[in-house]
């Protein structure tokens, strides 16, 4: 049975290292969009770059005999889950989400959610902070050309941003989760950080940040993550290749109707 992952997370790393197994069942090809300049690749055939939409993708799904798709890209990639999810239904190809649960703000913790990162820069406000930039490294436009105000910026993504998107005088730290909750309040400490802006991503590699917030008092604006088309959901990897099982008994049990 022939699997296409759409990766790029940590649910897709071990959701491939399950399907590199000899006695798996599956031929997987891993799919990245191209964003994260030094990906961690598995032992699995991969592809990087679009497909050219939806219409690209069904196309690329019926060439290459896929059978089933996994979407286990990032909670905020929903250009590509809605690709996915139209792209299926025209080729005819099952499809499951893995979505991992979103935080939820405790009694101590100081959120402010908004919709998007225009929201959130709004909600910064005009009086001067110190902020602490989480959102990766794409979505840095909306904080460039805020008012000056005496913001002083850091700026935490896994690649070098690229300049021309930073705030003024923002600087960056470059690195890679998982972190721990006692750095991340060294960290915060250090750079006398008193707010966070992060999006809603859910999982365990970073979220020591809202531990170390909730800690320290930091206040946390929080970005909620994009409504998505509906689609066949499961929570982690490992329900994802349980998915994977079912379909491909269904799909022998249709095989040995045929014959």
């Amino acid at each position: 049975m022939r699997v296409l992952v759409l990766g790029g997370t940590t649910e897709a790393r071990l959701l491939c290292h399950a399907l590199e197994a000899r006695a798996s069942g599956f031929t997987a090809i891993l799919s990245l969009a191209g964003v994260t300049r030094a990906p961690v690749l598995p032992r699995l055939e991969v592809r990087i770059g679009g497909f050219g939409g939806a219409q690209g993708m069904a196309q690329w799904l019926s060439h290459n005999r896929i059978a089933a798709v996994v979407d286990a890209t990032h909670p905020f990639a929903a250009r590509i889950s809605a690709n996915a999810v139209a792209a299926c239904a025209q080729a005819g190809v099952a499809l499951v989400r893995v979505e991992r649960p979103a935080w939820a703000p405790g009694p101590d913790d100081r959120w402010d959610m908004v919709p998007d990162m225009a929201a959130a820069a709004r909600a910064i406000g005009p009086a001067p902070r110190r902020v602490l930039l989480t959102i990766g490294r794409k979505d840095l436009l909306a904080f460039r050309d805020l008012a000056p105000c005496g913001h002083v910026w850091l700026v935490r993504s896994v690649d070098a941003p690229d300049p021309a998107l930073l705030p003024v005088g923002a600087r960056t730290v470059l690195a890679r989760g998982p972190f721990d909750v006692t750095a991340e309040e060294a960290l915060l400490r250090h750079e006398g950080i008193d707010l966070i802006v992060t999006k809603n991503s859910g999982g365990a590699a970073t979220v020591a940040k809202l531990a170390a917030a909730r800690a320290l008092g930091v206040a946390v604006i929080m970005v909620e993550r994009p409504v998505l088309p509906h689609a066949t959901v499961v929570g982690d990897a490992d329900h994802a290749m349980a998915w994977l099982h079912s379909r491909a008994i269904i799909q022998e049990g249709s095989t040995l109707r045929e014959v």
